[in-house]
């Protein structure tokens, strides 16, 4: 079976932001363990980020991902300087909860469901 270039595009699109959402959940993860060190930290974010460009790289449309790139950009740049993993752990906890928030602001709400708990008085 042949595919279309349209589906090997949305294939390559979807595997890209999969990625991108599974190296922040990493991040994450590793930022709130305690345990982590710092060697174990730069090891694994290397490992992640090396994946992450042999990806075919895609336009991002939504600013979710775009913000998500661009924190791992800023991440990576951080890294090359001097640092200890205690010293950015808050930061960058800080940073990885707004991107989720970002996420989940644009979670579907129908409108009828919105204003609900608003205008239960009128009954």
């Amino acid at each position: 079976m042949r595919y279309t270039p349209k589906q090997i595009e949305k294939y390559q699109r979807q595997r890209y932001i999969t990625f991108l959402e599974k190296v922040t959940k990493n991040l994450f993860k590793m930022f709130r363990d305690e345990t982590t060190t710092q060697e174990q930290f730069l090891k694994k974010f290397q490992e992640l980020k090396k994946k992450l460009d042999e990806q075919v790289e895609i336009q991002l449309n939504s600013e979710y991902h775009q913000q998500m790139k661009t924190y791992i950009e800023r991440l990576e740049n951080e890294l090359k300087d001097e640092f200890k993993l205690d010293d950015i752990r808050e930061a960058n906890m800080t940073l990885l909860n707004r991107l989720q928030k970002l996420k989940n602001g644009t979670s579907y709400k129908k409108d009828k469901h919105r204003y609900r708990e608003k205008n239960q008085d009128w009954g």
